[in-house]
């Protein structure tokens, strides 16, 4: 099992802005048990009770050609949540950037049927102006086995380097042209290189906050189901004036701080892991 990183994959992560690691983030059982989670999360079925922060598809609601996406699967069911909360997930991402501590902003389930259409071209980054300092890491690991032509996610090598661009949440899910914000952003002279995540289900892939990626259309098979962890610093606070639509909710009057009950620290290198944590079941 990935229990930490070589100085190779270290210096990688630097110089391409992300690290892929084929396999062995996840076991067997782990994935057949998340993807059960999976299908009852998107069916509605929220074990704990309580509803995801955003349900982006739902069946017989929205077409069947986009990528399903839940914000947060984390609070409705308590195995996916001890995946996105792991503390081994957030030491990896934290000794990727070089961290003290990490602790959970949000999760994604995406999950992308054959034909399901693209996620457009971002950065992470964009999207995290309500926050002090406004970044953080992602883990996007695999419980299907992955290829290029499947509607993995695809990351340009090098473009954490490249300007933060301002947000635009019209060209996410199944836009006419998915690389055109990764066009429109590519600095004078550079040849955007587009490298896509081909791993094995229980592979993952780690990415820094200004990274552009995307996915293009799922034209295989086989479905292609993902689980995502942003992790932000472990000292990171709302910013006092900027908010976010849904995410500032959590916010308490007068006060900046992230509420532990909702961003917990899932890794602190002095053992400050946040206490409910230990209440969650243990993955196969």
């Amino acid at each position: 099992m990935l229990d930490g990183f070589s100085d190779a994959q270290l210096e990688s992560f630097r110089r391409d802005g992300f690290l892929i690691v084929e396999e062995g983030l996840l076991s067997d059982g782990a994935i057949e048990a998340l993807r059960e989670r999976f299908a009852a999360v998107f069916a509605g079925d929220y074990a704990t009770g309580i509803a995801p922060d955003e349900v982006n598809w739902k069946k017989g609601r929205d077409p069947d050609d986009v990528t399903r996406q839940i914000c947060n699967g984390w609070r409705a069911d308590d195995l996916i949540a001890a995946q996105v909360l792991s503390e081994r997930t957030g030491r990896l991402a934290a000794e990727l950037m070089g961290y003290r501590g990490t602790r959970m902003l949000q999760d994604n389930c995406l999950w992308k049927p054959p034909g399901a259409r693209s996620l457009g071209m971002h950065q992470d980054g964009s999207y995290a102006g309500y926050l002090v300092p406004p970044e953080m890491i992602t883990c996007w690991a695999a419980l299907d086995d992955t290829q290029a032509a499947g509607g993995t996610i695809e990351y340009v090598r090098g473009s954490h380097r490249w300007p933060r661009v301002p947000p635009d949440r019209g060209s996410f899910h199944a836009p006419e042209d998915w690389l055109a914000p990764m066009r429109a952003a590519a600095p004078d002279g550079v040849e955007p290189e587009r490298v896509p995540v081909v791993v094995k289900a229980g592979g993952c892939a780690f990415h820094h906050s200004l990274t552009f990626h995307g996915s293009g259309p799922n034209e295989a098979t086989v479905e292609r189901r993902a689980l995502v962890s942003h992790l932000v610093p472990v000292e990171t606070r709302f910013h006092p004036d900027n908010v976010d639509l849904v995410y500032s909710r959590y916010r308490r009057r007068g006060d900046l701080s992230l509420d532990e009950s909702y961003f917990p620290v899932v890794w602190d290198e002095n053992g400050g892991r946040s206490a409910w944590l230990s209440s969650l079941p243990e993955l196969p």
